[in-house]
């Protein structure tokens, strides 16, 4: 099946289209004040563009990269008018997107590289985590994956309790110990049992505290060597989930988390209630980590692998 897989084009367009109309009317709104009144693009217009980037929370690293990239085609071409500019920016913008989202991102329909093929979701609590991971594990037993849960945020008893409820809800085992226990040993449970039973993924929760970054690597570093004792490669997808929502405050999570532990890929959530979807775009190209999936709303479904050129046509459509 192809990049739209479950649910057909024709849907998943819509749930993309509503769930970027916020930020699509912020930004082009922005970008129409930067441009009144000019018949070209100049340093001024070059300004104006700047500052509803930034605003738009692009971040001010990518910002200065795609303004550069702007006066560079208008030097070299010349002259481009303010009714290109559009254009220019949506070129400009799939360039970034593709040089820092390097190869095909796993649909949920995908053979898996490897089995179990396990995946340790970090982020700070409130961001949409435990929600993303019961998403996620919905839409790969749709896919007629055999799905694991590991319950490796022992901090906080709502924690395990939400994932029991996504567990139930989309029919896959939760492996749980106590509030307190050790979150390796879920690990080391999680794994050890999704082996003995031929399981396809499991997905492993983990604590989001941020308030000791050492205790946070440590405590990483642990769950990670831990299973490795039973999946030699795991985990094979270390996934940090951010709240879009949050603009700069996305930023500082994943400069912590990445200062803590290896991140291989990144969710981005909320976008369909903010106009901060600009955050998509600068956290990908600040960081070099790919954006593997994007969350549009409340539905389980909503839930979407992220496509850089379906998101630049969204954001341009």
């Amino acid at each position: 099946m192809g990049f739209w897989g479950l649910f057909g084009n024709k849907e998943k367009k819509e749930v993309l289209n509503e769930g970027l109309q916020k930020t699509k009317e912020s930004f082009f709104k922005k970008v129409a004040r930067a441009v009144v009144g000019k018949d070209k693009v100049d340093e001024e217009v070059l300004d104006n563009l700047e500052e509803a980037l930034v605003t738009s929370d692009v971040g001010v690293e990518t910002t200065l990269d795609i303004i550069k990239r702007i006066e560079d085609r208008v030097s070299s071409q010349k002259y481009i008018g303010t009714d290109e500019l559009n254009k220019t920016i949506k070129t400009v913008i799939g360039e970034l997107l593709s040089e820092n989202n390097s190869g095909n991102v796993l649909s949920f329909e995908d053979e898996l590289p490897a089995k179990p093929y396990v995946i340790m979701v970090v982020g700070v609590n409130g961001v949409g985590k435990t929600t993303t991971i019961g998403k996620m594990a919905y839409q790969y037993k749709q896919a007629g994956k055999k799905v694991y849960l590991g319950a490796a945020d022992t901090f906080r008893a709502a924690a395990i309790e939400q994932l029991q409820v996504w567990g139930e809800r989309t029919g896959c085992p939760v492996i749980k110990q106590n509030m307190g226990a050790d979150p390796a040993s879920v690990a080391f449970d999680t794994l050890s049992s999704a082996k003995a039973n031929d399981a396809d993924v499991v997905i492993i929760d983990t604590a989001g505290r941020l308030h000791n970054k050492v205790a946070l690597m440590n405590e990483l570093t642990k769950i990670k060597n831990v299973m490795k004792k039973v999946v030699p490669d795991a985990p094979h997808d270390v996934m940090l989930v951010l709240d879009g929502s949050t603009g700069q405050n996305a930023y500082e999570q994943a400069m912590q988390f990445t200062k803590a532990t290896q991140v291989s890929s990144l969710a981005v959530t909320k976008l369909d209630g903010t106009a901060k979807g600009g955050v998509v775009l600068g956290i990908s190209a600040q960081f070099k980590i790919p954006v593997k999936y994007i969350g549009l709303g409340e539905g389980i479904d909503h839930l979407q692998v992220f496509n850089k050129e379906s998101f630049v046509e969204s954001l341009f459509g």
